[in-house]
């Protein structure tokens, strides 16, 4: 396949040494590894768990639920606050698999309970830091109130309690990011001791890719759901969760244009290939990083090349005066993204380093 036009490539190799990575995490810690696939987004790639023994699964959302569901997969947990106004395609969705929702008010337990016609499992969301959704785990009233709810719910069979410490995304430091979890972890356990006794088998489910790439210990946590992992990104390697050759996934972009008199280099792909995430690196707002691509597969640089700008189809990359009289107009450079989850979600297909083109869920 000759690449036209901004084309994600990832490395099969390298996903499936991830996945190993933290399939045995989980196995030695002896808790359920059930992954987040909103990264991947793929029935091929989603296969690759199966070798590993994965047998449930984390989406975003009721249609990626669908998505892997028509795959086979049997057990997910839709790790998003329940949408009521999807309540019909849910229904369809819990009559053919084992279905786990997230809950974060007594108000949607409720609607729930009255327009539900099958069981599912159901978690509730706390919120131990990140501040995005989930009742704030200090909020010992409304999760009093939810609790009970739940011991007088009938379709909705409360599992345990999730959340998803995305704080560690913004941490610059290991040691930040294993407080960031210990913490949450410890008022998780402390939560699940004073609910014992109307629900004696609560568990506790975290996910993030940060804390479960650099820590080695999950006690008092039953499950973990990270997904960055599979692919990685520059965000990643920058704060020192994983290496750069750990990295799987680039944005492979034709060179529209060439500005030597500023060392700079267009190139066909923006910010809807990329996403507008962004981050500092050497006090240079950043984009992405350059990578030298070989067909399919990609060469790491030493040196740093990040993307500079990015409008909806442009992309900026800083070169220095040597490297711009080596890149001409038509060739095809790799960028490594800074954050892979939502640049995957841009593209519905990518290519693997033999060239296999693979579609994906959009």
């Amino acid at each position: 396949m000759l690449i036209q036009q901004p084309t994600l490539v990832i490395n099969k190799k390298i996903c499936k040494a991830n996945i190993r990575r933290m399939a045995q995490k989980a196995f030695q810690n002896r808790v359920t590894f059930r992954p987040h696939f909103k990264t991947h987004q793929s029935h091929e790639v989603g296969n690759w768990f199966r070798k590993f023994g994965v047998k449930k699964i984390t989406v975003s959302s009721v249609q990626m639920a669908d998505y892997f569901a028509e795959d086979g997969w049997n057990d997910i947990t839709i790790a998003f606050p329940l949408n009521i106004l999807e309540i019909n395609r849910i229904n369809s969705l819990a009559k053919k698999v084992k279905l786990n929702l997230l809950f974060e008010s007594l108000e949607v337990l409720e609607i729930a309970e009255k327009k539900l016609k099958h069981n599912v499992g159901a978690f509730i969301k706390i919120d131990t830091g990140y501040h995005r959704t989930g009742i704030p785990i200090e909020n010992i009233e409304k999760i009093d109130q939810l609790v009970e709810g739940f011991v007088k719910a009938k379709k909705c069979q409360l599992e345990g309690f999730l959340t998803h410490s995305g704080n560690t995304y913004k941490s610059s430091s290991k040691e930040k990011i294993k407080n960031i979890y210990q913490n949450a972890i410890n008022k998780l356990h402390a939560l699940r001791k004073k609910y014992k006794e109307p629900f004696p088998k609560l568990i506790i489910s975290v996910g993030d890719t940060p804390s479960h790439s650099i820590m080695d210990d999950f006690s008092h946590a039953d499950e973990i759901r990270p997904g960055n992992f599979i692919f990685y990104d520059l965000m990643q390697s920058e704060f020192g969760v994983c290496k750069e050759s750990n990295i799987a996934s680039v944005l492979a972009c034709p060179v529209v244009a060439k500005h030597e008199d500023r060392n700079q280099i267009v190139i066909y792909g923006g910010g809807i290939h990329f996403s507008k995430e962004q981050i500092q690196i050497n006090n240079i707002n950043c984009f992405g990083k350059l990578a030298l691509l070989n067909e399919y597969d990609w060469e790491l640089l030493n040196e740093f090349y990040p993307l500079v700008s990015t409008s909806q189809e442009h992309g900026i990359i800083q070169l220095d005066e040597l490297l711009i009289k080596n890149i001409n107009i038509g060739d095809i450079v790799a960028v490594i993204p800074v954050h892979s989850c939502l640049t995957v979600h841009q593209h519905e297909q990518f290519i693997t380093e033999t060239g296999k083109l693979f579609f994906k869920f959009k």
